[in-house]
C-alpha cells in the first residue's frame, strides 16, 4: 500500500514540476495590455509602468496613504511573526493604480517571506495551481491578482489548499483513477481584485483579512509625487506636485505616469527642474484639465449636451455616438465622471450635471420637467 503511495507521489512530483516550469508567472499589467494606453487610464498599464518596480515602497513606513489599512495590516504582521505562523489569507479589493500588488510585496518584505506573483488568466489548468503550491517555501506569500477571473475548477482546489494546506489529486484514469491528498507548506494568499463582486462567496469567506482601498487625497498624492520625484533624482516645486495631484484622479499609477511625462517636457523646454509653468504647459499638450479628464471624458460630455440636449441618454446611443464599445464606457470612462459628480445615471438613461456645464465653461439652462403632473 505504501509502495502504491510513494509511486502516487512521485507521479504528481512530475506533473506538478513540468507545470511550474512550463507555467509563465506574469504580473497582470504584461497579460492585460490592451493597444494605446492613455495616461490616465489606471485600468491599462502602460510602458512606463515596467519602470514603476523603483518607485514602490519596500516597507509599510514607506507606503504613503490608505492609513487604516496599514495600521490594521501592521498589526496582522507584527502578531503573526511573534507567533511564528504565515499571516491569514488576504483580500484586497479596490480600483485599478491604488496600490494593490505593492502592498501584497510589502507583507512578504515585513514577514521576510518569499513572493510569488501571478494573475488569475495565468492559470489555465488545475495543474498549474498545482505546480506553483506544490514548489513553495513555508511562509510564502502568494499574490493573485484579478483573483475574480479564476476558472471553477482552479478555484475548488483553491478551498481546499487555503483551509487545510493540502491539494487534492487525481492519479490514474477510469476505473483505475483515485484521489490522493497530497500535503503543502503553510502560505499566506494574497487576493487583489477590482471587481469584488465577481468573486464567489465561498472564495471570499476563507480570506481572514480583507481591506477595501479608497482613492487618495490630493495631499496624499503630492506626497507620493514628491517621493517619487526625489527617487527619479528630480526637482519638483510644491506648487506644481499639487497640480499633478489634482489632475491624477486620486490613483498613485497616474500621478508617476503624470510626473514621468513633466519631467521630459521639464528636460526639453527647461533644465530639468519641474515648475508650475512647465506642468501647466505638459498637461495642456496631453489634453488633460484639472480634473484629470482626458480628451475622451470631454468628448463624452460633449456629446450627451450637443447631441442629446444634455440626456437622458442611453449607454448604447451613447456609446455609438463617439466610437466606443457600451463595455468600455461603462466600466472605463463612466464611473470616475459619476465620482466627480459630472454625469448622473437615471432610468431614462445617462444626463450630464451643472458641474460639468461649469467645468467645460458652457451656460447651463435647468430643464423643465418633462414629465406632466397628472394632479394638477
Amino acid at each position: 500500500m505504501k509502495k502504491d503511495f510513494d509511486s502516487d507521489i512521485n507521479e504528481f512530483s512530475q506533473i506538478a514540476e513540468q507545470a511550474a516550469g512550463s507555467l509563465n508567472i506574469v504580473r497582470a499589467s504584461d497579460i492585460q495590455r490592451a493597444g494605446n494606453a492613455n495616461i490616465v487610464r489606471a485600468e491599462l498599464p502602460s510602458d512606463d509602468d515596467n519602470g514603476d518596480g523603483s518607485l514602490r515602497p519596500k516597507m509599510l513606513d514607506e507606503f504613503l496613504g490608505q492609513k487604516e489599512i496599514k495600521e490594521n495590516l501592521s498589526v496582522f504582521i507584527q502578531a503573526a511573526r511573534e507567533r511564528r505562523e504565515p499571516l491569514d489569507h488576504l483580500f484586497l479589493i479596490g480600483p485599478p493604480g491604488l496600490g494593490k500588488t505593492t502592498l501584497a510585496e510589502i507583507t512578504a518584505h515585513e514577514l521576510g517571506a518569499d513572493f510569488k506573483v501571478t494573475s488569475a488568466p495565468a492559470l489555465d489548468k488545475p495543474k498549474d495551481l498545482a505546480g506553483i503550491l506544490s514548489t513553495i517555501s513555508p511562509g510564502t506569500v502568494f499574490f493573485i491578482d484579478e483573483i475574480h477571473r479564476l476558472k471553477p475548477a482552479i478555484e475548488e482546489m483553491l478551498y481546499i489548499a487555503m483551509e487545510d494546506f493540502e491539494l487534492d489529486w487525481v492519479i490514474g484514469q477510469g476505473a483505475a483513477a483515485r484521489t490522493v491528498r497530497i500535503p503543502i507548506p503553510k502560505f499566506t494568499l494574497v487576493g487583489a481584485t477590482t471587481k469584488a463582486g465577481m468573486v464567489s462567496k465561498p472564495l471570499q469567506t476563507r480570506f481572514g483579512i480583507i481591506q477595501r482601498f479608497n482613492f487618495y487625497t490630493q495631499e496624499e498624492l503630492a506626497s507620493i509625487i514628491k517621493r517619487s520625484a526625489a527617487i527619479l533624482n528630480t526637482k519638483i516645486d510644491d506648487d506644481a506636485a499639487l497640480l499633478m495631484a489634482r489632475s491624477s484622479r486620486g490613483t498613485p499609477r497616474v500621478a508617476n505616469r503624470v510626473l514621468r511625462r513633466m519631467r521630459d517636457f521639464a528636460q526639453f523646454y527647461g533644465d530639468g527642474r519641474i515648475t508650475l509653468k512647465i506642468t501647466q504647459d505638459g498637461l495642456k499638450k496631453l489634453q488633460i484639465d484639472s480634473l484629470g479628464l482626458e480628451h475622451y471624458d470631454r468628448e463624452i460630455l460633449l456629446s450627451i449636451i450637443r447631441n442629446f440636449g444634455g440626456g437622458p441618454v442611453g449607454a448604447e446611443t451613447l456609446a455609438i455616438s463617439i466610437g466606443e464599445a457600451q463595455d468600455t464606457l461603462e466600466d472605463y470612462y463612466e464611473p470616475y465622471l459619476i465620482q466627480c459628480g459630472l454625469i448622473q445615471r437615471t432610468p431614462r438613461g445617462r444626463i450630464v450635471t451643472a458641474k460639468a456645464y461649469e467645468h467645460l465653461g458652457l451656460e447651463y439652462k435647468a430643464k423643465a420637467n418633462s414629465q406632466p403632473n397628472l394632479f394638477e
